[in-house]
């Protein structure tokens, strides 16, 4: 593996990370019905530095293997759609339209499983975390949803701080 292949894919896996740095949950998440069975804040950061770094290693792992085009390609999409949630159920508030981002999102890691695990075991193997907790997530999501019918959205411009 090499090293700044690995560096680059970690850089772009903190990136999204940041996102939650951007949009921290705050009193307005505390405030939301949440199932009993929501993991405790603490398990959020862990479990997240921990998927970065599985899928750094991944990325680097297969990014020079030949017919590497569409794990690279799912490797592209679960970030996007990773990055993209956050401002989207923290940010706007949105419970309901992170749903389908959500959705892209579990099926953007289990084509990354998949197309890993067919180049590279350990490559594969790495995203089995991912591909768990996002589906925790999910569920963690819809359930939220569910519980809370009468959230509203913000508006983007109820974001702009002038």
């Amino acid at each position: 593996m090499d090293i700044w292949l690995f560096c680059l894919f970690l850089a772009a896996t903190f990136g999204a990370g940041a996102t939650g740095a951007l949009f921290p949950t705050g009193e307005w998440y505390k405030s939301l019905n949440k199932p009993t069975w929501t993991p405790p804040n603490w398990v959020f950061p862990v479990m997240w530095t921990s998927i970065y770094l599985l899928a750094a290693f991944a990325g680097a792992r297969v990014a020079g293997m030949e017919g590497s085009g569409y794990a690279l390609a799912f490797w592209a999409l679960q970030i996007a759609f990773n990055t993209l949630w956050t401002p989207v159920f923290f940010g706007l508030r949105n419970l309901r339209g992170s749903v389908p981002i959500m959705v892209c999102l579990w099926i953007a890691v289990l084509g990354a499983t998949i197309t890993h695990m067919q180049l590279d075991l350990w490559a594969g193997l790495a995203f089995l975390p991912y591909l768990a907790w996002v589906t925790v997530a999910a569920a963690l999501n819809v359930t939220m949803v569910r519980l809370n019918p009468d959230q509203i959205p913000l508006k983007l411009q109820d974001l702009d701080p002038s």
